[in-house]
């Protein structure tokens, strides 16, 4: 079974345990983090996107030249730069890194950060805008020859990019709410969900599924806190959520994630408890809002990477894992990845 490992990149190191230090570009840092990544076996690295962040094609184009075959998954929120001009950035990319560069598309579920970019519509609109997108970000990656498009957002007439991607593009898409399905169903290659419960996984693949009507991948986010032993996961465990206690303060409302489906969904699962699922430990979504990535996978290396392979039984193949620790996480994580392939070819898979 082929599986796909995504980590994580930014211009600094920070996380919910660490304070931002110095500038916010460090290319020292960037480059050791995308190589240490490669070493470690992964497939890609996620660069986010928010309205204070630095331009992520730059960071993008550094992490792909600072590598051989580390591939890049980019975020973009649709609404800022055209379609056109969107498909031939990611086709410049792909032209000079051949297959690493991959298109992670983010709607936009804080209303307070869209509009420090100036976007003030709202939620419904702004799915129907990324629909409306992605179909003029697909031609304009496919055709051959001129074409027109009138849709609801985006009106193009003649439209023909120079380059285009000889292999595709693949199409990324995150979002919890009923109308991130609808759109992602129509447009995702992969379909990204966050760390949810194993039984709420397997309820958002069905969705998905049925109004997809055909083949998807499906990716899933983690926090996963290994060790020697499941005693040592714990204490390190402890410690994340002590620091990311005192530090939350720090960073808590820079980010509203109270309109997020899918940052309720994981609350709803905190709410059960610490621990779900044997080893899904939900303290530090509850502990932040759920802004974002949160839950972890508590355990010995050997129990975490079975955790990940009930995600994998489920109909999962991409495995998005980011540590609170992010340069020595993604160093470490490398025993992990070798230890979840090796395991893969066992796995039987069926949502």
């Amino acid at each position: 079974m082929t599986l796909e490992f995504i980590g994580y990149a930014a211009g600094r190191q920070a996380s919910e345990t660490i304070a931002p230090e110095g500038p916010v570009i460090q290319p020292g840092y960037l480059r050791e983090v995308a190589r240490t990544h490669e070493e470690a076996g992964f497939d890609r690295v996620l660069i986010a996107q928010s309205a204070s962040s630095p331009d992520g094609f730059v960071l993008a184009d550094q992490v792909l030249a600072a590598t051989e075959r580390l591939g890049v998954l980019l975020a973009h929120r649709p609404g800022f730069v055209a379609p056109t001009q969107l498909a031939r950035k990611f086709a410049t990319l792909d032209a000079f890194h051949p297959g690493r560069i991959a298109l992670h598309v983010i709607t936009g579920g804080d209303d307070a950060d869209q509009a420090r970019d100036g976007d003030f519509t709202d939620k419904p609109t702004r799915y129907r805008r990324t629909d409306d997108f992605l179909s003029v970000v697909r031609r304009t990656w496919e055709s051959a020859e001129p074409f027109d498009h009138e849709g609801e957002f985006y009106r193009v007439r003649g439209a023909l990019s120079d380059v285009r991607p000889a292999a595709g593009i693949p199409v990324y898409f995150g979002g919890a709410s009923a109308d991130a399905i609808r759109v992602g169903a129509k447009h995702a290659d992969v379909y990204a969900f966050w760390g949810e419960p194993l039984a709420g996984i397997a309820e958002r693949i069905e969705q998905v599924r049925a109004a997809a009507g055909r083949d998807i991948a499906f990716s899933v986010s983690l926090r996963p806190i290994p060790a020697a032993t499941e005693a040592e996961a714990w204490d390190r465990a402890r410690e994340i959520l002590r620091l990311t206690q005192d530090r939350v303060g720090e960073f808590k409302g820079r980010r509203d994630s109270s309109e997020a489906v899918g940052s309720r969904r994981l609350l709803a699962a905190a709410a059960t408890g610490d621990v779900v699922d044997e080893r899904l430990w939900t303290a530090v979504a509850k502990t932040t809002g759920a802004a974002g990535n949160s839950t972890a996978l508590v355990g010995s290396y050997e129990q975490v990477a079975d955790s990940l392979l009930d995600y994998v039984r489920l109909g999962v193949g991409t495995l998005l894992i980011r540590g609170f620790s992010p340069l020595a996480d993604a160093r470490d994580y490398g025993a992990l990845v070798r230890l979840v392939r090796e395991k893969a070819d066992a796995v039987t898979v069926g949502a």
